[in-house]
């Protein structure tokens, strides 16, 4: 099994002067779910090369056992370091695609034209689509071959209003991606602040906040392992 895992290049926030970029632990916990399950996982960015972490993502207090591992793993880290260039993937050599969060991709993977056309690509081929945390943000403008939003009429879910009011973050970033999907036509549910939470809805796997990247990632393999 092949899995293309599609990173955030954005590194600013806002009009403000912090960095931001992908979650750590948004990208090791599924990265390591699924190498662990013998998938290979290849990694892409819009610009290629190392894509920016979000800072707040490496204190002490947001670190988690696969962070932790990733740290300390060489051959992850060299993989990171050297993502390939959006425009230059071909998604017929993947099984499934995913997308980790952190709010970089709010900005650029919202509405990339390559991210978009992926996306498009994997759904009307009936491969799984999975995105966690601030990351379905890449669904948002992604259409069906009907020409219907992907995410009209399905169950997703996301970062939500109360977790983007609790990071105060409410007026910095472009859009809520709640009321995103929502307007788009998506029935949008979520749990209690920060609980692990992920749903899935045929082809399509989403993820609400950090905590929730492990389980987003299982479900995706649990698919893919199914359609074998």
């Amino acid at each position: 099994m092949k899995v293309l895992m599609v990173l955030t290049s954005h590194d600013k926030l806002g009009d403000t002067d912090h960095k931001t970029g992908f979650w750590v632990e948004e990208f090791a916990a599924p990265y390591y779910v699924f190498t662990d399950s013998g998938v290979e996982v290849t990694l892409a960015s819009p610009k290629g090369g190392k894509p920016p972490i979000d800072p707040n993502s490496t204190t002490p207090d947001a670190q988690t056992e696969a962070t932790e591992r990733f740290d300390k793993d060489e051959t992850a880290q060299h993989k990171l370091k050297t993502t390939c260039k959006l425009d230059e993937v071909d998604p017929e050599g993947f099984d499934a695609i995913f997308y980790p969060g952190g709010h970089g991709p709010l900005w650029d993977l919202t509405n990339n034209e390559h991210s978009i056309k992926l996306i498009e690509h994997f759904w009307s081929q009936g491969k799984p689509v999975a995105a966690v945390c601030h990351a379905p943000a890449v669904l948002l403008n992604a259409k069906s071959p009907s020409g219907d939003p992907i995410v009209q009429g399905r169950t997703v879910t996301g970062f939500s209003n109360s977790e983007e009011a609790a990071v105060e973050l409410t007026e910095v970033v472009p859009f809520l991606l709640e009321d995103e999907l929502t307007a788009k036509g998506g029935h949008y549910r979520k749990v209690d602040d920060w609980e692990s939470y992920a749903v899935q809805d045929g082809m399509l796997i989403t993820g609400q906040n950090p905590g929730s990247s492990e389980q987003t990632a299982q479900r995706l393999l649990d698919v893919l392992r199914a359609s074998l």
